[in-house]
């Protein structure tokens, strides 16, 4: 929270277009910062996320550069206003997205469990999630230069990894992955925070003499169809890990790899994701392994997707 406010302040620094409107989140969005450096470029409308999406959205059609900061659970009471205010008019909101995955003490109400599949089911809209600070400093400017359409990027709640952020990130390339670890058996793809448990994950496998590749997405939506493709191409397995419900990340690769005969080979495919239910609060880590969202779940699941127990995967490395 506080590394997107710090982040936007530089953009606004650069960019006297960029305004921040929330509704009744200043502080819970680090929003109260960005008030303090630009009072006369901060719009908190109070507990009515609905204009605070159609007030960006005029902001927009205005020329200005509005980020519109809402916790990704809130986000649901405005998203009748994403759909025809922002969406349908291709307008250049970009909605930051707070609280994305579990919450621990906040509850069922603050996890940000939804927003993937509601927000990646608009058409035009760029969808994206940080792996960690840099990355997140990377999708802001991503979303300043982005301007001929609208855009969303979620991050969690807690700390970040401790990796460097540049001292003024660059654009992504939209729609574009990464390859952060080659490997050969399986193939991790994570969209979101899950990296670190991932590349966790990884190590584990390779432990077992299983080689993996971890690749972080960035993008929901465009999805990088040539990464996609190529990962099912290079490996028997492919596992999706996101912090989301049912119907999200893992749903748009299945239908990706169907509609281009990545399924045809006969890969087997995982997709981790929240559990279907409400889960009860609880310490995040404690939620996560719950939810199979951990190092440990994501190394059961490559194992059983490649047919392999701890003993036999023990063999195959000696």
């Amino acid at each position: 929270t506080k590394v997107f406010a710090q982040e936007l302040i530089k953009q606004a620094e650069r960019d006297e277009r960029i305004v921040a409107v929330t509704a009744a989140m200043d502080s819970g969005t680090g929003l109260d910062l960005f008030a303090k450096r630009f009072p006369e470029r901060m719009f908190d409308v109070g507990i009515a996320e609905q204009h605070a999406v159609t007030f960006a959205a005029g902001l927009a059609a205005d020329g200005m550069k509005p980020f519109c900061a809402i916790y990704s659970t809130f986000l649901q009471r405005g998203y009748d206003q994403v759909v025809h205010d922002v969406a349908i008019q291709k307008l250049p909101v970009r909605f930051a997205m707070d609280r994305a995955g579990l919450v621990g003490a906040d509850g069922a109400t603050h996890a940000g469990s939804f927003d993937v599949g509601f927000m990646g089911a608009l058409p035009g809209m760029v969808l994206m999630a940080a792996a960690d600070e840099a990355e997140l400093a990377h999708m802001i400017a991503t979303a300043t230069a982005l301007d001929d359409r609208p855009s969303a990027f979620r991050y969690p709640r807690g700390e970040g990894t401790g990796v460097i952020i540049p001292d003024f990130a660059d654009p992504l390339e939209i729609g574009k992955g990464r390859i952060v670890r080659e490997g050969t058996a399986v193939a991790i793809l994570s969209f979101g925070t899950r990296l670190g448990e991932s590349l966790k994950a990884a190590d584990a496998l390779a432990a077992r003499g299983l080689s993996a590749t971890v690749a972080d997405a960035r993008f929901a939506k465009p999805l990088d169809i040539d990464l996609i493709l190529r990962l099912a191409r290079e490996h028997e397995a492919l596992i999706t890990v996101e912090e989301g419900a049912m119907g999200g990340f893992g749903a748009f690769v299945l239908q990706a790899l169907a509609e281009h005969g990545g399924l045809d080979r006969g890969l087997k495919v995982r997709t981790l994701t929240l559990p279907d239910i409400f889960q009860d609060q609880d310490k995040p880590e404690a939620m996560y392994a719950l939810a199979g969202l951990d190092a440990d779940g994501i190394v059961r699941t490559a194992l059983a997707a490649l047919g392999v127990d701890n003993a036999s995967a023990a063999g195959r490395r000696a």
